[in-house]
């Protein structure tokens, strides 16, 4: 197992990064001292740790996307994607979305909102072209999305309490924020049985 594999596997295990060096080195089966040969120092480790960690993340956003087929649905699937993986695994979500960090980190978390940012502009250029979406800068919207998003996630994720309509909740906002309908609550079917008039014009409730 490579060591920053192994940095995962303990980033999910604990709460604390007090002995991440020690218990990655040991499930990695390497000694501390060969872990930094390997690195140049804790800063670089953290570098490939996200890296790791994003390209696992852009890639399974990427596979979920490509199995809708309307540019609508491909934003709703990034961000049931995204958000239901990061509260699946909350304290690695947390580090790469908002846990004080490095320089080198801090950018590159931004490589990793900007493929995001990317994945969801290609999404909305393509509503736009086929009239599904209101003109709009495709860019523009997306990173306030991303920024939205991540913003809204790291709350629940701090916290370690997930409310069951976290994520209809920000599907939701997406794709308001985009211009579609489709965000708009639906009534459920309770709220229709008491909104339909009763036989005579007179309403069920009345």
């Amino acid at each position: 197992m490579g060591v920053a594999a192994a940095v995962l596997i303990v980033l999910d295990l604990r709460r604390t990064e007090a002995t991440v060096p020690t218990d990655a080195t040991e499930a990695a089966a390497v000694a501390t001292g060969s872990m930094y040969r390997h690195f140049a120092g804790k800063a670089d480790l953290a570098v490939e740790l996200f890296r790791t960690v994003v390209t696992g993340e852009v890639g399974a956003v990427t596979e979920a996307v490509a199995r809708e087929h309307t540019p609508q649905r491909r934003v709703a699937a990034v961000v049931e994607t995204f958000a239901t993986r990061a509260l699946k695994s909350p304290r690695r979500a947390y580090a790469l979305l908002a846990e004080p960090a490095d320089p080198v980190v801090d950018a590159e978390r931004l490589v990793f909102r900007r493929a995001f940012r990317d994945l969801i502009a290609a999404q909305i250029a393509d509503a736009v072209a086929e009239g599904e979406l209101p003109p709009q800068q495709p860019e523009l919207t997306a990173a306030a999305l991303v920024g939205a998003i991540g913003e809204a996630l790291v709350g629940p994720l701090a916290g370690g309490s997930t409310p069951d309509d976290v994520i209809p909740a920000l599907t939701a906002f997406a794709l308001r924020a985009l211009g579609t309908p489709e965000g708009a609550p639906k009534r459920s079917a309770q709220d229709t049985t008491l909104a339909d008039p009763a036989p005579g014009g007179r309403h069920a409730d009345a």
